[in-house]
């Protein structure tokens, strides 16, 4: 038997809260536009700050604000 786990569901974003990514897609749906205001929904504080920047690209992407790379290519003159 295979057993499929979901990623979003289970990736911890914050140990030291053990707050999700699916719980900080969650708070950003519901407005939550820094991990500060979505660790707040989950009724808690930011404590070390190592996941900040994390949790900040998971709010970007969930509100449709991924940062996108371009591609450069150089031309052979």
């Amino acid at each position: 038997m295979v057993r499929i786990i979901d990623i979003y569901v289970c990736m911890i974003v914050c140990i030291c809260n053990r707050i999700t990514e699916s719980e900080v897609r969650k708070a950003a749906r519901c407005g939550a536009a820094s991990p500060e205001a979505a660790y707040a929904c989950q009724g808690c504080n930011v404590q070390c700050g190592c996941c900040l920047d994390f949790a900040q690209d998971v709010i970007d992407e969930e509100l449709g604000k991924a940062k996108h790379l371009r591609l450069v290519t150089a031309r052979a003159a």
